[in-house]
């Protein structure tokens, strides 16, 4: 991973200036190889949710549930779950239901706080449209003031199980659950939510 060869040439660098009593130059080097790997964890997650039950997309906070008669993101009336996921949050994406990828749509865009609403509407996005057995869904990975790059190895054709990863937004970013209407929304704003373990929704 990315954080190993960091904390690797911090330690070299303390090891190698010491004899000097520099050794302390190496120290930022360490504490920002340790944040990295901080940012990249990823533990194994235990999906238990009910059959009829959508799970979590991403880490983070609900700052956004909404109902849209119509969006770019989705075929008709849609139910919208906004997540915050801040630079603390574990930033894998999982899959909500047990789908198939039908496309994959990338958008160039500005980089605004994944906080402000307008950042849906503005910034860089990967809108992931999915089918379902109870119909389409649309998982939207949107970046943020330092997120500056979405990952999204999933492509049109791809089965996923609930709950299995697909991608990942680095640093910092805004993740979007678009459901069929009617769908019951099982969280509140401003709830902490986890990847593939919270219910966002369920299906009557």
């Amino acid at each position: 991973m990315y954080y190993g060869p960091v904390i690797a040439v911090g330690l070299v660098l303390c090891l190698a200036l010491r004899p000097w009593g520099y050794w302390w130059v190496g120290v930022p080097v360490v504490v920002v190889g340790f944040a990295m790997m901080l940012f990249f964890r990823d533990f194994p997650r235990t999906i238990t949710a009910a059959p009829n039950e959508v799970v979590s997309p991403a880490d983070g906070t609900v700052v956004a549930i909404e109902d849209l008669a119509e969006s770019p993101h989705y075929s008709g009336p849609s139910r919208r779950v906004s997540i915050f996921m801040s630079v603390f949050s574990v930033h894998v994406n999982r899959a909500p239901f047990d789908c198939t990828v039908k496309y994959v749509r990338y958008a160039p865009g500005k980089y605004r706080d994944a906080r402000d609403p307008d950042s849906s509407k503005v910034n860089e996005s990967n809108a992931i449209w999915l089918d379902t057995p109870k119909g389409p869904m649309t998982v939207r990975q949107i970046s943020g003031a330092v997120a500056r790059h979405i990952v999204c190895p999933a492509t049109p054709g791809t089965a996923l199980q609930k709950g299995e990863k697909f991608g990942m937004i680095r640093f910092g970013s805004r993740v979007e659950l678009y459901l069929p209407p009617g769908t019951e929304v099982c969280v509140g704003m401003n709830q902490k939510v986890n990847a593939g373990t919270t219910t966002m929704a369920r299906f009557k």
